[in-house]
């Protein structure tokens, strides 16, 4: 005989469910300074400096003032920056094939130097720049062990484009066991239509998405929290 006290998921449930957590959900870690490391992904020339390139992305030139502040408010807490700028790296062997045949690779411009960061954005010489070969920053990159030898297990990330190279790094991250906080105004795309649907899918099951007000609060709350004794 059928037990009353079991539910039954009708759809409208389950699809109420699902809405809540895209459009609502957060993530229940905290963000602490000692554990964290910010990631600024690709704010490199040939997109956010205007008019230079054919990748250009406005909203990534739009919102630069806010990730500088961000990056200055993580160096005052001890979070460390790691930059990354998508690269010719190794000849193009390091990359993966299918680029070439793809519409995100449908011109023929080519970069006239080595890929640098935008000069705006105050990249320092004390701060690991990675150049990576693809959208992850940790494919075939040393990230996960620089990471791991600063003992940090909770990643920021930062940067352009939202759908591509930082919702990848997140993914990525979060499937090595990192904590990952995803930038809402602090990353951006090519068509801002995309932004919301790619943090729809990181909040309900990548990430702690937050404003880079929200993430300066909560950093600045855990660095002024007192530390808790030892346990004898």
């Amino acid at each position: 005989m059928r037990d009353a006290r079991v539910m039954t998921y009708t759809e409208e449930w389950v699809t109420a469910r699902a809405r809540t957590a895209y459009e609502q959900g957060l993530a229940t870690f905290e963000i602490r300074p000692e554990r964290s490391a910010l990631l600024v992904i690709d704010m490199q020339d040939e997109f956010v400096r205007p008019g230079w390139s054919p990748y250009w992305v406005p909203a990534a030139t739009r919102m630069a003032p806010r990730l500088r502040r961000l990056v200055r408010h993580c160096r005052d807490v001890h979070v460390p920056v790691i930059w990354t700028i998508f690269d010719d790296t190794h000849l193009g062997l390091d990359r993966p094939h299918a680029l070439r045949h793809l519409p995100h690779a449908d011109t023929d411009w080519r970069r006239p130097e080595p890929a640098q960061v935008w000069d705006e954005m105050g990249h320092r010489a004390d701060e690991v720049l990675i150049r990576k070969p693809s959208y992850g920053a940790f494919y075939d990159t040393p990230l996960d062990t620089i990471l791991r030898n600063l003992g940090r297990d909770t990643v920021i990330v930062t940067g352009t484009l939202t759908n591509y190279c930082c919702g990848t790094t997140a993914r990525q991250a979060y499937e090595r066991g990192y904590h990952v906080v995803f930038g809402a105004d602090v990353t951006a795309t090519d068509d801002e239509s995309r932004q919301e649907p790619e943090l729809a899918v990181l909040r309900k099951g990548f990430a702690l998405v937050l404003k880079a007000d929200e993430i300066t609060e909560r950093l600045r709350a855990q660095d002024a929290a007192p530390v808790s004794a030892p346990t004898p």
